[in-house]
């Protein structure tokens, strides 16, 4: 090919090269001109949610806003009721203190004739009092709820003749360990039993019917029959035990499966309160010597074990407390006196201020006339307000 061919090809390729150039641009600028496009929808589309969000975040502050407002009401409307309430539960106290409901004493006319032939039967049936004790409970003076320690239901007291400061823990309802607190301030203060001594006793105690009496510890021990072992909190030696005369024993509180003896202290000595299936419908009562545990007398009380959760002795007379199996309030509702000197029919009824569940233990202390109660693993002290037998 000669040098004119040569020339005369050299404008067509440069056309050639144009015309790609050019359609390259073409394309380069409808690529620009989509992403532009799709720029300007992303930022209309973020505009629009921006709105959006800043209007559903309005919406939710008015929202919290009335909420707010709402809770505010409801509290009010809650703080107002509770008032209402107690000013309810006072008018219901009073009420019944103006209109007390007759005592819970089921006439049977078969108990009646076999206390009378055991009456003939016994020799010493009237009962000799040691001292010149004549007062009985006349109302609650005041309540004080401590604290919330352990299980559901226990026991705890103080030495109900000695001077000792102590308070004794038994926590739960089968366990062979006791705590002891040097005093009430370790006990209230602290949640756990880190401040509190170990007692470990050589038997394992059953139950919530136990007692710290002249610094010993009767407790109730199950192993075939039942025990009241006599133990000596000085020493930690077992100083006696008693096999307890009463065949085919059954729990003596209704509510209270778990106890079988009570064993209580009052001012005129050791008592021991039971059931024994020869009589279930009603509660035992049995004057106990602190020192032999020889048992010196025995009485069949009129107060039935239905519904009974707990009992003490307070000058010779038997208390019984009361509940129901639905949620209710206690009540003292049964006395036996063992002198005779307070009739049932003459006695106070005194009901318990609003409770958590049941009473599980309750100890008179003749030194401070006060009860020690345990109440859904509350520990509760109740004092006393005391008037004269022929006053009542």
């Amino acid at each position: 090919m000669g040098p004119w061919c040569c020339l005369l090809l050299l404008p067509l390729l440069a056309m050639a090269l144009h015309a790609q150039q050019q359609q390259f641009m073409e394309y380069v600028e409808r690529r620009l001109t989509l992403l532009e496009e799709r720029i300007s929808q992303w930022h209309d589309q973020s505009s629009r949610y921006s709105t959006e969000l800043r209007d559903f975040k309005n919406q939710v502050l008015g929202m919290l806003e009335t909420a707010e407002k709402e809770r505010e009401a409801m509290r009010s409307e809650a703080e107002n009721a509770a008032v209402r309430v107690d000013r309810l539960e006072r008018e219901v106290d009073y009420l019944e203190t103006q209109n007390p409901a007759p005592p819970c004493v089921e006439v049977d006319e078969t108990l009646m004739e076999k206390q009378v032939a055991t009456a003939k039967q016994r020799k010493n049936e009237k009962y000799t009092k040691l001292t010149d004790c004549s007062d009985t409970i006349a109302s609650i003076r005041a309540m004080k709820i401590l604290k919330r320690f352990g299980s559901t239901s226990g026991l705890w007291t103080k030495d109900a003749a000695g001077n000792s400061e102590k308070i004794y823990v038994f926590d739960g309802t089968a366990n062979d360990t006791v705590y002891v607190f040097p005093r009430m301030r370790e006990f209230t203060l602290f949640s756990a039993t880190r401040k509190a001594a170990r007692i470990k006793l050589p038997y394992p105690w059953v139950g919530t019917g136990h007692l710290v009496y002249d610094g010993h510890l009767y407790y109730i021990r199950q192993q075939g029959p039942f025990q009241v072992i006599k133990f000596n909190l000085s020493n930690k030696t077992v100083v006696d035990s008693s096999v307890f005369p009463a065949e085919e024993q059954i729990p003596v509180f209704g509510l209270s499966p778990f106890t079988y003896i009570e064993v209580a202290a009052d001012e005129e000595g050791l008592w021991a309160i039971y059931a024994t299936k020869e009589d279930e419908k009603n509660i035992c009562l049995a004057k106990l010597d602190p020192t032999s545990l020889d048992i010196e007398q025995m009485w069949d009380t009129p107060c039935p074990r239905e519904n009974a959760e707990g009992a003490f002795v307070v000058c010779g007379a038997l208390h019984v407390v009361y509940n129901t199996r639905l949620p209710s309030r206690s009540r003292m509702q049964c006395v036996f006196d063992v002198s005779g000197t307070l009739a049932p029919e003459d006695a106070s009824l005194v009901y318990f201020p609003k409770r958590y569940g049941s009473h599980s233990g309750m100890k008179y202390n003749p030194r401070e006339r006060q009860i020690y109660a345990w109440d859904d693993g509350y520990q509760i002290i109740y004092r006393m307000e005391m008037k004269k037998k022929l006053e009542v």
